[in-house]
């Protein structure tokens, strides 16, 4: 029988190793998989190269995971706000590597990934400092810059509901970056606020088919009960 449910968090992030890639979906803290990083934290793992939208807000999530020191680089497009004191700090003082990816390219490059592109050419950042040393081309009258798709080893996901077979629903602004992230990891893992027997999800509403998702695991108790329906 096909189950892809994880009895608990710790088993959800078990694997994930020293100098991984992991992808972490969130806008922020929308959609942010923080009971996924939290058990990342404690599982230990270390010298990771992060890829999400932004650097952490406060305290909590990617921050924590940042103030952990558990992160060698960071790839996003929004690094800088009110509240990421702990990324200002680790940049500041040399500790962590940043790529800066402008937001639609971050997407589009994720997306490459997960479509089995082998690059793609986008206007966004001809003309800049993004731009240096890559490959240019006109286009349609138009320069275009050569980027090349964003793979990960992991992705850590939220969704709304999903089964054991891990299709995946997503709640309103909650989904962003997380179908795409599944569609370029080798690993990805889904924290759900619920886990419903198969069937239950209307296949016309499913987001993200199970193919893409290797791990589902349930906040709070109860969800393995239904799982195995």
């Amino acid at each position: 029988m096909l189950d892809k449910t994880a009895r608990d968090f710790e088993q959800a992030v078990a694997g994930i190793f020293d100098g991984a890639t992991v992808m972490i979906g969130g806008f922020g803290t929308a959609g942010m998989p923080f009971e996924l990083i939290d058990a990342l934290i404690g599982q230990g793992a270390t010298d990771l190269t992060v890829i999400n939208n932004n650097a952490g807000n406060g305290d909590t999530g990617i921050a924590a995971l940042l103030k952990a020191r558990r992160v060698r680089k960071i790839i996003c497009s929004f690094p800088r706000q009110s509240d990421s004191h702990h990324f200002n700090t680790l940049f500041r003082s040399g500790e962590i590597e940043l790529d800066l990816v402008p937001q639609g390219n971050l997407a589009a490059r994720i997306h490459a990934a997960g479509s089995g592109l082998g690059a793609i050419f986008t206007p966004t950042g001809f003309g800049t400092l993004l731009a240096e040393g890559k490959e240019t081309r006109e286009i349609a009258g138009k320069q275009h810059v050569l980027e090349y798709p964003i793979h990960a080893d992991f992705a850590l996901i939220k969704a709304l509901r999903g089964d054991r077979w891990g299709n995946l629903i997503y709640r309103k602004a909650a989904r962003n970056f997380g179908p795409i992230m599944a569609m370029a990891a080798k690993c990805a893992i889904a924290q759900v606020e619920e886990i419903v027997p198969l069937g239950q999800l209307d296949p016309e509403t499913i987001v993200t088919p199970g193919i893409f998702v290797q791990r589902v695991v349930q906040t709070g108790t109860g969800g393995l009960a239904a799982a195995a329906a």
